[in-house]
């Protein structure tokens, strides 16, 4: 998968928006809260939330690590996204999506769920 393979499949989600932060990162968003981060600079790195129980086992394995600024959140980074199958990446970001959106108000919900 590459960088605009990855922007097209984040932004296939519904109420899916992008954004360009802090000058090299490709942000993917629903209801304007970030569900999966991508570098521009630094082609191949990602970062993207997860549960809790999946952050403490995800931390452990030589792929991720706890991402810089937000490990406290259970966020993850990846050097290298290709360092896993597609459809392992595609599932982890497909239940980022999920934890951001199962958060947002309901006006915020039933805009993107209307649109």
């Amino acid at each position: 998968m590459n960088l605009e393979e990855l922007r097209q499949y984040c932004m296939s989600f519904p109420g899916a928006t992008e954004d360009v932060k802090w000058e090299d990162n490709l942000c993917f968003c629903v209801g304007e809260k970030i569900f999966t981060m991508a570098g521009l600079t630094k082609t191949g790195n990602l970062c993207f939330k997860v549960t809790p129980e999946e952050y403490a086992e995800l931390i452990e394995t030589e792929h991720f690590i706890s991402a810089p600024y937000l490990g406290r959140a259970k966020w993850v980074y990846m050097h290298e996204f290709n360092s896993i199958g597609e459809n392992e990446l595609k599932e982890w970001i497909a239940k980022s999506y999920a934890i951001i959106k199962s958060k947002l108000p309901k006006r915020v919900l039933s805009q993107i769920e209307d649109s």
